[in-house]
């Protein structure tokens, strides 16, 4: 049992059912990454009290445990804790939940954060991360990208085709890598910021193009653990930015894909981000970016969820991604079930079968 303590801390207090595997996700997506030492522990402590105490996130990402089988549900296949049980069973128990650990909201607080405090290294603040505390960091990421977006006039840089390589041709774009090894790298990520208004290559030291967020993405694409890309149209302007980590095998995993100010891209733009995403070979991770457009990876490959038409598609769906079920358009009877069990909400108003139904209907 896990609850962040009231009074003087900068936490909230909740009991999260779940508390164990939330840290163990966190602790494993540092390691995946290669968090420096004193970012991993940052993460460990502040970032874990901070989603025990104060995350908030629609369900079926953070969910209110009500009920025994509810909870057999979520623990499945391992067993409800004694004390998860013992609370149920009484009147007027104090409230429980469950916070997805790979939930949209946590992974997109989590990439804020990793951006943060991975720009720290080499300053003035480095090894005395602890300090600061979950709040205080997120106000920092904000007012900092704020600054960037009022000053991403000054200092223009120019487009330079000797630092970009064409990955993936479409119809009305396309998509560029920023080459790991050119010299012009850091230039041509600055001209991508700029663009784009965002904070790829927002260096601190403007002129050296060396510091701030902007060396966190240059030091991981230089030393080969990252790959970076964008989406530009046939004038050349960029539409897209498109970061992956580079698992094993040299699989990507996609970390970010942004839009113009940190925003989702536009629809438009959906149909090549899509036809390029599938031309590359990527691991089973959906990061938070793409979700928020209904774009899922599924096992037979990237596509919008409406999308999903076969069977282990859609009971993909109704396993990982919840949320988007009601988007799929014939949902089978097994993912009616399976949806049922892990957040019969999302199934509210939609044509099930009877069976399904009626068995929502008699739920508790």
């Amino acid at each position: 049992m896990v609850a962040t303590q009231a009074g003087k801390s900068a936490y909230g207090a909740r009991d999260i059912v779940n508390a164990p595997a939330l840290k163990q996700a966190i602790a494993r997506r540092s390691v995946q990454r290669g968090d420096a030492p004193d970012v991993a522990e940052w993460l460990a402590n502040h970032f874990f009290r901070y989603a025990v105490g104060n995350l908030e996130a629609p369900e079926p990402a953070l969910l209110r445990v009500a009920s025994g089988a509810q909870a057999r549900t979520l623990f499945a296949p391992a067993a409800v804790p004694a004390w998860v049980t013992a609370r149920l069973g009484k009147d007027g128990g104090e409230a429980m939940w469950w916070l997805a650990p790979d939930g949209p909201e946590l992974l997109a607080i989590e990439a804020k954060l990793v951006e943060l405090l991975c720009a720290r290294q080499g300053t003035a603040l480095e090894g005395k991360l602890q300090r600061i505390n979950c709040r205080q960091a997120l106000a920092l990421w904000s007012a900092e990208h704020a600054a960037f977006e009022a000053k991403s006039a000054a200092g223009w840089r120019e487009h330079q085709p000797a630092a970009v390589a064409t990955r993936w041709q479409g119809e009305a774009g396309a998509v560029l890598e920023l080459l790991p090894a050119s010299p012009l790298l850091r230039g041509e990520m600055a001209f991508e910021s700029q663009v784009m208004r965002h904070c790829l290559g927002q260096f601190s030291d403007r002129r050296a193009l060396r510091g701030g967020y902007g060396e966190h993405y240059a030091a991981a694409c230089e030393a080969g653990q990252m790959r970076l890309f964008s989406y530009r149209g046939r004038n050349g302007h960029a539409h897209i930015t498109i970061s992956a980590h580079v698992a094993e095998g040299g699989r990507l995993r996609f970390d970010q894909i942004k839009g113009k100010l940190n925003r989702p891209p536009v629809e438009r733009f959906h149909g090549e981000l899509l036809a390029f995403l599938r031309s590359v070979e990527s691991d089973m991770h959906t990061p938070p970016d793409a979700l928020s457009m209904g774009m899922v990876r599924l096992p037979s490959g990237w596509a919008m969820v409406e999308e999903a038409h076969h069977d282990a598609d859609q009971l993909f769906v109704a396993q990982h991604f919840p949320a988007l079920f009601r988007r799929l358009r014939a949902p089978s009877v097994l993912a009616q079930w399976i949806a049922a069990a892990r957040a019969p909400e999302q199934l509210q108003g939609m044509p099930l079968h009877p069976a399904v139904a009626h068995a929502l209907k008699g739920a508790p």
